[in-house]
């Protein structure tokens, strides 16, 4: 159905991004076509004219718009995305290279408020953080693969101290270096917890299906059949408020860590945030949980499926379906759990096999679809976890049956990202009515106005949101 001028004048005010392509915004009066979504001030009504492509633009004589590039984005190029991405991409391979932030915005070629603004954009964090995280990963690998002197690795990542290089490893990951490199031997590993850790929030969070069949919380004794890349393995967490000791397989002890540590939320600012809500004014968003983080799905592919099943019906039901499908298609484990479903055995079913367990047709032809996008190869989720954020966002909105809520639910409970808002949950507009004590619930464009004041911790405060008009846990 075409848009009338007002519904896309309408997308323009709100800066949305799922509307790029769609049509082509003319500013008569400098001249310029943008897309829906450019950061540039936004036109009078009086002086705008809408365009279905970049062509019919310029035949009214109107020229690109030097902001927002839109005949590199209806041609599918993005010259400046990829500038920052392939800048990215050797800061993560040799970040020994680029001696700090600095370093960076000298390699990019544009001025320092531009690259923060582009590294905030596109991968929710600022360089002289994404340039740690490089320094870590390099250093992870390395104590991994080799016998090196801790010293020597922390210098070849990039640290100059070696006192640094403990400190931000072990925030980070909750072990020390020297503990890390020791998973390569197996066996059970503590991870240390920060101070003023809500582990109440987090068993409500391990818990919010009782009847889950993959998982189960007993007591501080945490459950979970998980896929790691050999197989199906149990993982059980002992957790207290200092610590939490984790088992599992002994010989994907590395891999079980990094799904530990999403599990905890560890690499997540729950103090910077807090810092953010304090000084909007904002303080009783946070008043009693200044340290809640979000707790990361198992897996991508389980937050896949969550992102599809759990749209526009309600939690009990969601949580239902997503019962019934584990027995369908996983097989039993240890202490009456079943495996988490596999894109294979999801790919592997019609249709017709979810009706009887109270699917919508269309709900299962996305789930089924997803899937089988995945085991022909044309959508990797291990590579989303290393994408930016917009080429996330960008890869997965073009996915049937994934919109805004969906995608966006998955980049901040799957993939991490700490600047995310789902669109259209109800749990964030009834969060923003109650706090910001408004007369009725935001609609999507006031949504999106309203999360912008706590950005880039937009998922942080969607988590802060969730919980605020629910019980404290004890």
């Amino acid at each position: 159905m075409r848009m009338t001028d007002t519904q896309m004048y309408a997308r323009v005010l709100a800066g949305d991004a799922s509307y790029n392509g769609r049509f082509f915004t003319g500013v008569l009066t400098t001249g310029i076509y943008c897309l829906p979504a450019c950061k540039a001030r936004k036109p009078k009504p009086g002086n705008v004219r809408f365009f279905p492509s970049c062509e019919a633009a310029r035949e009214a004589g109107l020229r690109a718009c030097k902001k927002c590039h839109p005949d590199d984005f209806a041609r599918g190029a993005d010259p400046v995305l990829e500038t920052i991405e392939s800048l990215v991409a050797e800061v993560r391979t040799a970040p020994v290279n680029f001696a700090d932030a600095r370093a960076i915005v000298r390699r990019s070629g544009f001025g320092s408020t531009r690259v923060f603004e582009l590294f905030r954009q596109h991968y929710h964090t600022t360089p002289a953080d994404l340039l740690l995280r490089a320094r870590l990963d390099h250093a992870k690998r390395q104590l991994l693969d080799s016998d090196a002197p801790l010293s020597r690795i922390a210098l070849e990542a990039g640290f100059e101290a070696l006192s640094a290089f403990h400190e931000n490893f072990r925030r980070l990951n909750g072990l020390t270096p020297a503990a890390y490199r020791a998973l390569r031997a197996g066996g059970a590993f503590e991870i240390a917890l920060p101070d003023g850790y809500l582990l109440p929030y987090l068993r409500r969070a391990l818990s919010r299906d009782i009847h889950s069949v993959t998982e189960r919380l007993e007591g501080d004794v945490y459950t979970s059949a998980v896929q790691l890349s050999t197989g199906p393995a149990m993982l059980t967490l002992r957790l207290s408020k200092q610590k939490s000791e984790a088992a599992g397989n002994p010989a994907n002890l590395p891999e079980v860590h990094a799904l530990v540590v999403g599990l905890l939320g560890l690499d997540e600012d729950a103090a910077a945030f807090t810092r953010l809500a304090r000084k909007l004014g904002l303080a009783r968003l946070v008043a009693g949980r200044p340290e809640l983080r979000i707790s990361q799905t198992p897996s991508v592919f389980d937050g896949l499926l969550w992102s599809i099943i759990g749209q526009q019906i309600n939690f009990p039901f969601a949580c239902l379906l997503k019962r019934r499908l584990v027995e369908r298609v996983s097989a039993p484990m240890p202490g009456g759990l079943y495996a988490p479903p596999t894109p294979a055995a999801v790919a592997a079913l019609e249709p017709a096999d979810l009706l009887p367990l109270q699917f919508s047709r269309q709900k299962a032809d996305y789930l089924i679809t997803t899937a089988r996008l995945i085991t022909a190869g044309k959508l990797d989720l291990t590579a989303l976890a290393g994408m930016s954020a917009t080429r996330v966002e960008r890869t997965l909105l073009a996915i049937r049956g994934l919109g805004p809520w969906s995608v966006n639910y998955l980049m901040m409970r799957s993939l991490g990202f700490p600047d995310c808002v789902p669109l259209g949950d109800t749990g964030v507009t009834s969060g923003l009515q109650a706090l910001l004590k408004l007369e009725e619930r935001p609609d999507m464009d006031a949504t999106r106005r309203l999360m912008a004041m706590f950005s880039p911790y937009r998922s942080l405060a969607t988590a802060h949101l969730w919980q605020f008009n629910q019980p404290i846990p004890t």
